[in-house]
């Protein structure tokens, strides 16, 4: 089982439910798998996380901190060639890279700030280009607070050789904000499944 524990280093940090230890866990359990499998199979293997957050998250209404997905990412046994974060809130993403230049300084990461649907050229620009002799594959991880990833920016990433690890709490998202996505105003659900007319459907 991965260690996801951490200790307070007085950065910012982010507040999570009591069930992301399972999900951090499972979730490093992945990243091992996938970079150890691909290690002989690929030259360069890539990690991009789209919601990376500040690196270190605390459960609410608890004193227990716990190391984020980047970190995982950066902290398996056989590391990715590169990796590639992006975050929308500055703040956090400062506190990201403290910590990831403090922890992982040999690591070659490039940080991504803002919303990565706007910063997807950003993103994919990041990705290095592959040759006939030397292959690329890419892991790209998704856990968005809501549902604010865009089919588009799902499409244009799958335009390399990718894997993708989808976190999508739909269903409490939909429950808290169906109100707000049924008004015809309101994009979101248009731009994340990519249907126009899905009230309709």
């Amino acid at each position: 089982m991965a260690e996801t524990a951490a200790e307070d280093d007085g950065l910012p940090f982010s507040y999570v439910g009591a069930w992301t230890e399972d999900k951090h866990t499972l979730v490093a359990l992945y990243d091992t798998l996938f970079s150890t499998g691909m290690k002989n199979k690929w030259p360069t293997r890539v990690y991009i996380d789209l919601y990376s957050g500040p690196g270190f998250v605390r459960v609410r209404g608890t004193s227990r901190m716990m190391i984020g997905s980047p970190l995982l990412a950066l902290g398996v046994p056989d590391p990715f060639d590169k990796y590639v974060f992006c975050e929308s809130d500055p703040i956090l993403l400062s506190a990201l890279e403290k910590r990831v230049n403090r922890l992982f300084p040999r690591a070659l990461v490039r940080f991504v700030l803002g919303d990565c649907n706007e910063k997807i050229e950003e993103i994919c620009a990041n990705i290095p280009p592959p040759s006939k002799d030397h292959g690329v594959l890419s892991f790209c991880f998704v856990d968005p607070y809501d549902i604010s990833i865009r089919f588009s920016t799902v499409r244009r990433l799958s335009s390399y050789y990718m894997d993708f690890l989808f976190l999508l709490g739909v269903h409490m998202d939909a429950n808290r904000n169906l109100d707000h996505y049924i008004n015809p105003n309101n994009s979101k659900i248009e731009e994340f499944l990519d249907l126009p007319h899905w009230r309709e459907r």
